[in-house]
Order: structure tokens, then sequence, then C-alpha cells
């Protein structure tokens, strides 16, 4: 039996193909495979400071890392340029409010490379990762499908053998002339 409700995920997902979906107009928005080709907007988080723990005779110091610091930031940086290259930046430039939420599953990704991540960071991880549409289930929930421009494929696999109406396909090479 299925459940229902207003909350995020609860009940069954809406089925694009269904009599239903139809009726109410549901239609997940196409995001090209190929990807975001516009601008990358700026990183919009400042400069996360990296400090290293440490005991000087039982007691407890914090040092500022520059070079973790610098490290991590040029990770997040390559990363961020990264994501603005796959499909869902193709919804994400259209809504820009969306943006720091983007920044954030970017923080926290590189956050859970390091060996810092805690269990709670890995799980925010996969919050952020859904928020975005950066798992099925987020494509999904944001209602966004990402499709292969096919009629794209058809015209670069076309030939002018294929074109009935095309002259050079009357003509044959004829070996040995010359």
């Amino acid at each position: 039996m299925g459940r229902g409700g207003a909350r995020n995920r609860s009940g069954p997902a809406p089925d694009p193909k269904s009599g239903r979906s139809d009726r109410r107009q549901y239609k997940l928005s196409a995001l090209p495979a190929a990807g975001y080709d516009g601008e990358t907007p700026a990183f919009p988080l400042p400069q996360v400071r990296v400090y290293i723990d440490f005991s000087d005779d039982g007691e407890r110091k914090r040092k500022f890392d520059e070079d973790a610091t610098k490290s991590r930031r040029e990770r997040e940086l390559e990363l961020w340029a990264q994501v603005w290259k796959s499909p869902q930046a193709c919804a994400w430039s259209m809504a820009s409010w969306r943006w720091l939420s983007v920044a954030m599953w970017v923080r926290t990704f590189v956050l859970c490379e390091s060996a810092d991540a805690t269990a709670a960071d890995k799980n925010s991880l996969h919050r952020f990762a859904d928020q975005v549409g950066m798992t099925p289930a987020g494509l999904k929930e944001n209602g966004w499908a990402i499709v292969d421009d096919e009629l794209s494929a058809k015209r670069s696999e076309q030939t002018f053998e294929d074109d009935p109406d095309d002259p050079r396909g009357r003509f044959t090479v004829i070996q040995g002339a010359g």
C-alpha cells in the first residue's frame, strides 16, 4: 500500500511514465549528458583555515598549517571547476540560489577525502549530494533526468551514403584508372 505525505521522500516517488503523472503534467527536466559548457562562477565560500592539533608536555595545542590550508583550497577550486562541467550544472546555472549548497557539497567532499573527516561529515556529504542532484536519488528528488542528445548523435553518424539525394552517393570508384 502506498503511503504519502508532504515531506521529502515520503511515499512512492512519482513515475514520469504513469497516467497519473501525465494528468498532473509531471515531467522530469532533461539535463544534457554532455554537461554544462557555460562559465563557472566563482567559488562562493571563504578559505578554510586548517590547524594541526598536537600535545606539548601534556598540554593540547593547535598550530595553523599554511600548506594544508593552501592545499585544501586548491582542491576545493579544482573540484568546483570539475562539477561545473557536469549535467547537473545546467540546472544550477539557472538557479543561483543553489550555488551555496553546491559549494558546501564541494567543501564537504574535500573534507571527506581527508583523514580529518568524521562520520557526521560523511553523512552530511550524502545529504548535500542529494540536495544538489549528484546521486540518482537526488536527480529524482529535483525532478531531473540526464539524457543523451540522440538527434545530435544521429546527425554526426549520418554520411552522404545514407542520403539518396546526395550526388556523391552516385559516384563509383574505378580501380586502375588514371
